[in-house]
């Protein structure tokens, strides 16, 4: 079953960073994706681009409208997914636990089971 693992927290940090700190920070990250490679659970993911580049899109009536920015405030934005095939929820909540933002700052991931429709 494919589940999507979308990963908070704070912005900022990681942009004022120099270039070999953030590649000290980024190496659990490549770590954490090869394990998934490992296990055949990897199907995609990617960090986001902050909230200060986000425009979100409405529809009201048959019209559209945008705005800059995310759709709410908060501490905590989006920062990035990933995109996994794992045998079950318990399978995807250990994959969760094991995400590097979440063993050394305690960011919250979000697990969502991916609808599968018919016919897709």
């Amino acid at each position: 079953m494919r589940y999507l693992l979308l990963i908070y927290g704070e912005e900022g940090p990681m942009v004022e960073m120099p270039e070999d700190q953030q590649a000290a920070e980024f190496k659990p990250w490549f770590e954490y994706t090869d394990w998934l490679k490992e296990k055949g659970w990897y199907l995609g993911g990617d960090a986001l681009e902050p909230t200060s580049t986000a425009t979100t899109v409405r529809g009201k009536e048959g019209e559209t409208f945008t705005t800059d920015g995310p759709f709410a405030e908060t501490k905590e934005a989006l920062g990035g997914y990933y995109l996994i095939d794992c045998p079950n929820l318990d399978d995807a909540i250990e994959a969760a636990k094991r995400i590097p933002s979440v063993v050394r700052f305690g960011h919250p991931v979000e697990v969502r089971p991916v609808q599968e429709l018919p016919g897709s």
